[in-house]
């Protein structure tokens, strides 16, 4: 659609935001980040702002054909990220098991290599922008 339309339905948007921001309830609950169930209603504490781009002025046509291409530096440091992410993940369950706490810095860690996701998501998958995502763990 935006390549030969250059429009983006917004309800092509809005279910792209419903099913990401499930996806993270999902996985702060898997990584243990978030003692709460994930509901499928219900924003809870994980809270996402992906704005609904303007495509006329925000996103450039040809771009959904290359932004998964340009992305894939980040496909290689994501990948050993994530299995870090794992590993903190289970540390973190015998932390949380013997001290009844979450390390400060594995929970930084942890959501820092989500929202780097994520903005690698709103990139190259999700097509709401065409900033090229910073290498960076922060906000």
């Amino acid at each position: 659609m935006i390549l030969f339309r250059n429009k983006y339905p917004k309800w092509w948007f809005d279910w792209d935001l419903a099913f990401t921001k499930f996806s993270y309830r999902v996985i702060s609950y898997v990584l243990l980040l978030r003692d709460e169930y994930p509901s499928t209603e219900e924003e809870q504490a994980v809270h996402l702002n992906l704005i609904y781009p303007d495509v006329k002025t925000q996103l450039g046509r040809g771009w959904p054909l290359i932004k998964w291409f340009l992305a894939i530096p980040y496909y290689v440091v994501l990948f050993f990220l994530l299995i870090a992410m794992f590993v903190v993940a289970v540390i973190a369950w015998f932390s949380i098991l013997f001290t009844g706490h979450y390390p400060r810095g594995l929970f930084d860690f942890t959501v820092g290599v989500l929202r780097w996701t994520l903005r690698v998501s709103a990139y190259a998958f999700l097509l709401i922008t065409d900033k090229y995502p910073a290498f960076s763990l922060d906000a």
